[in-house]
């Protein structure tokens, strides 16, 4: 432990007798305590003596070692510095010695090499001379065990044989005919038919042995062939051929490296012979027996064959097939199908309007109903909005029996046949022709879906709205411009899903933006001329007003037994309003909205303002009338615009003054609703009153 020379002490004076404090069993004995400190104080002097001469000893000792071992380091460098002086000598020794054998050497291969070249060409004159009599003595031709070598002397022979001028002499063409047609042929026979045994066999080494001797033969590419044809036999065993052709390449793939010196060559070789002749075959026979019966099926099959044929091709880019793979595989893949994508687009947009054609006739034929051509622009357009607005007899509407002929299984089916093009297109069309080809595909959708199905549908509502003046008339047209607005959604949605992505990056967006855009001109003009519903609506309440509303209503024959709040016109007139509010809420989104209830709050206004200046009031029949208006703001605030709701707060004011004392009548009237009305309308709702043409109240009024 640390020393601590305050606890020292105290241990010191602890063990001391006397040492402790007064009062304790001993008594303190400073004289004692003193003594034994001077004692204590000459023990620790000596021991410090005794220390500092050890540790003098010590350090003596201390120098004496580091000089000797100083000494002994600086014999050790002297020695290293010998020993590396004579490294140095023996390296330069031996590089004088290696110099030498090279050069040695290199005299010794210029003397073997041709002694080597020499022998090698009389063993060649020698076996050529056997060839030139005729007569095949040597072991290497008469022993099946030794084709290697054969392999290799006839090889050279016949290249030999090659550069004979057998024309002149004619012993020189016997040979080159004997060796040329004769031994070469039969040994690479041989050879090709060992390298067969062989695969068969699975004998990986035997295979690379044979296929490195026929590597220098013509018939090496035939070797090739026959390992390729014999690598298929058994491969397609599964019912997905492509799957079939993945494993056989991969398979291939492991062991081709292993057998060949040119392994991509060879993979890319075998990839070839399974498009071109497999795949090639098997597509055509897919597609040739549906391509002029069953154009749905025949288009369904080739985007199923070409998407597996491509997956393929992605799985076979993994594989080392030489430089340029992607080109390599893409020519295979367009081989394949060069004569079917070539008149796609045709076949697509026939059959695309075949179809759509096909639905729409099935849904117009289960609703029992003939598809009529309904006029469209100029004259047509013109009487309908003079009958609606002027209600002038120019020839009947149609009644349409509350059908819209809209039909959102209809619009999912159009819409999943396009959809479904649009894929094909995608996937089977050139890139530089894939924005005209999505183009025409849209351009159909079009046609069906939006002119044939909505537009006609728009065009049949509007010649079935009824004529304001007609009497219970069901107003159906809102109901198709709340399923007209739905279906265009959805058109609209595979139109940035589908067709976008498409066309995104080509001027052909800007004909779709166009198109579309026209389209939705076109329908906002038809959903603007429908909106003149407003008039039939307007028109079923002045029938329930007129038929409903009493003038004893307002001018009861017993003022003091008045028991109803509102009169039964404004109730059923606010039935019906809020009625038709709710429908055109849900028939209708965003702007839209507003600024159809505002027209309908507006007339509606109108309406109730001449409907009430049609009666005389007494005290009684004007407090009911302020009720009804009451009644009829409440119904305002369903509207949700705040000008219908200012109106109605107004006409409200008004009717005040159809009970307000004569002598307030200028201080109502100078309110702050009021104020700022023509004076003209204010008297003529004071002319309303019963007791107007009274002396008193015509002089407070003027």
């Amino acid at each position: 432990e640390p020393f601590v020379a305050d606890e020292y002490i105290e241990r010191l004076v602890w063990r001391t007798p006397g040492g402790g404090s007064r009062g304790g069993p001993e008594a303190f004995d400073p004289k004692r305590l003193l003594e034994e400190f001077v004692n204590h104080i000459q023990e620790l002097q000596i021991m410090d003596e005794r220390i500092q001469r050890k540790v003098e000893k010590l350090e003596q000792q201390c120098q004496k070692e580091a000089k000797e071992f100083a000494k002994k380091v600086q014999e050790l460098q002297k020695s290293n510095q010998v020993a590396f002086q004579h490294f140095q000598e023996l390296d330069e020794h031996i590089s004088y010695v290696a110099t030498k054998v090279c050069h040695l050497g290199d005299q010794l291969e210029g003397v073997n090499t041709p002694r080597q070249r020499a022998v090698e060409a009389q063993k060649l004159m020698k076996y050529f001379n056997e060839f030139l009599d005729g007569e095949l003595k040597s072991d290497v031709f008469t022993n099946s065990e030794k084709i290697k070598e054969a392999a290799d002397i006839i090889q050279k022979l016949h290249l030999i044989a090659q550069e004979l001028p057998f024309d002149r002499q004619v012993h020189f063409s016997r040979a080159n005919l004997d060796i040329c047609c004769s031994k070469y042929h039969d040994l690479e026979c041989q050879l090709i038919q060992e390298f067969t045994s062989a695969q068969r066999r699975g004998e990986i080494s035997r295979m690379r042995e044979v296929a490195a001797v026929l590597l220098h033969f013509k018939g090496y590419s035939h070797c090739v062939d026959v390992y390729i044809k014999q690598c298929q036999e058994g491969a397609y065993l599964r019912s997905d051929i492509f799957e079939d052709a993945a494993i056989l390449c991969h398979r291939v793939n492991k062991q081709v490296g292993d057998i060949f010196s040119n392994p991509e060559t060879v993979l890319a070789k075998l990839i070839q012979n399974v498009f071109e002749i497999k795949l090639q075959s098997f597509v055509k026979d897919q597609l040739e027996e549906c391509r002029k019966s069953d154009a749905e099926q025949y288009l369904k099959n080739l985007y199923d064959l070409y998407t597996q044929t491509t997956n393929l091709s992605s799985k076979l880019m993994e594989f080392n097939l030489g430089t340029d793979k992607q080109t390599f595989l893409s020519k295979l893949i367009k081989s394949i199908f060069i004569s079917y994508l070539e008149n796609y687009i045709e076949v697509e947009t026939g059959y695309l309007k075949s179809r759509s054609a096909m639905i729409l006739q099935r849904y117009y034929d289960s609703k029992n109903h003939q598809k009529r051509s309904i006029g469209t622009g100029g004259i047509q357009d013109l009487k309908e909005r003079i009958r609606q607005r002027t209600n002038l007899p120019l020839g009947p509407s149609i009644d349409t029996h509350g059908e819209t002929f809209l039909s959102q299984e209809v619009v999912v089916n159009l819409l999943q046949e396009t959809k479904q093009a649009f894929e094909r297109c995608h996937r089977l069309s050139d890139p530089s022709d894939l924005p005209r080809n999505a183009f025409r595909i849209f351009t159909i959708l079009v046609e069906f879906l939006c002119i044939e199905h909505i537009d006609y549908a728009l065009e049949t509502g509007l010649a079935g709205i009824p004529s304001s003046d007609s009497r219970n008339a069901n107003l159906y047209f809102l109901d198709v411009v709340q399923q007209a607005n739905t279906i265009f959604h959805l058109f609209d949605k595979q139109f940035n899903d589908h067709l976008m992505p498409l066309i995104s990056s080509s001027p052909k967006l800007s004909e779709c933006l166009q198109k579309k855009k026209e389209i939705i001109e076109q329908m906002e003009m038809k959903l603007d001329t429908g909106i003149d519903t407003l008039n039939c609506m307007i028109g079923q309440m002045k029938h329930i007003l007129a038929a409903e509303q009493k003038k004893t209503d307002f001018k009861p024959e017993d003022e003091n037994n008045v028991l109803i709040q509102y009169t039964n016109a404004c109730v059923k007139v606010c039935a019906y309003v809020r009625k038709q509010v709710e429908k055109i809420k849900n028939s209708m989104d965003g702007k839209n909205v507003d600024t159809v209830l505002m027209e309908l709050g507006v007339r509606f206004h109108r309406l109730i303002y001449e409907h009430l200046q049609q009666y005389s009031y007494s005290c009684m029949g004007g407090m009911l009338a302020i009720c009804d208006v009451a009644e009829y703001r409440k119904c305002a605030k369903d509207f949700k615009i705040s000008l219908v709701l200012q109106l109605f707060d107004t006409l409200h004011a008004l009717c005040n003054l159809l009970v307000v004392a004569p002598d307030n009548l200028k201080q109502v009237c100078s309110g702050e609703q009021l104020a700022n009305l023509d004076k003209n309308i204010l008297h003529s709702f004071v002319q309303l009153r019963a007791d107007y043409r009274s002396a008193r109240l015509a002089r407070h009024f003027s």
